[in-house]
């Protein structure tokens, strides 16, 4: 592990600033248009085109949106070359744990997600979660099973392929019918118990 270089006081971080010129020219010229025609379109001067093209110039927002009306695309398409690439999980490379009523829990995300929670559960013939709430929605996709939902006076049974949908901040219990394992898979909030007792560290 290496120290970083001290900070010098009052700089601030370099940003690489976004390279739409050669998006904007490729699209024009996929279009067979002359900056003479982008410029009628747009409003703005062929020089200043030119210059975005050359990335000798970074365009306004306003500017942005009248290229991308010109250019027939979302204004979201000139960052594409910004996007963070997909980002894989192995089944192999996933954590597991205990959940509620033995069963097993997978995180399906590899925590990745900001906001979300995807977790394949697994659960034995004849055993229950126990009611338990948690925040937020919690929806369920069961892959192979029986399960039994109850949630107050609503019973629902749901068999593979079926979805179920419940508030996770009313008290509910899950119960595996039959004689044969339930597979699950919950996507819900991230933390607290809507990762269904993700394990620290």
């Amino acid at each position: 592990m290496t120290d970083s270089p001290p900070a010098t006081p009052g700089s601030a971080p370099a940003r690489v600033r976004p390279a739409v010129g050669r998006r904007v020219r490729r699209r024009r010229q996929e279009l067979a248009q002359t900056l003479a025609q982008i410029a009628e379109a747009t409003g703005l001067n062929i020089g200043y085109l030119s210059q975005i093209e050359n990335e000798k110039a970074s365009p306004s927002l306003e500017s942005l949106a009248a290229l991308a009306e010109a250019l027939d695309v979302p204004l979201a398409w000139f960052f594409l070359d910004m996007a963070s690439a997909p980002r894989v999980v192995r089944a192999a490379d996933r954590r597991q744990w205990k959940g509620p009523g033995k069963g097993v829990v997978s995180q399906v995300d590899g925590g990745i997600p900001r906001e979300l929670a995807i977790l394949e559960v697994t659960s034995k013939p004849g055993t229950s979660t126990g009611l338990h709430a948690h925040p937020g929605d919690e929806h369920h996709v069961l892959i192979s099973g029986k399960l039994r939902f109850t949630q107050g006076e609503h019973v629902m049974e749901a068999g593979p392929g079926d979805y179920v949908l419940l508030d996770g901040t009313l008290p509910h219990d899950v119960e595996t019918l039959g004689d044969e394992p339930a597979r699950v898979l919950i996507v819900t909030l991230r933390g607290g118990r809507s990762e269904l007792q993700l394990p620290s560290g």
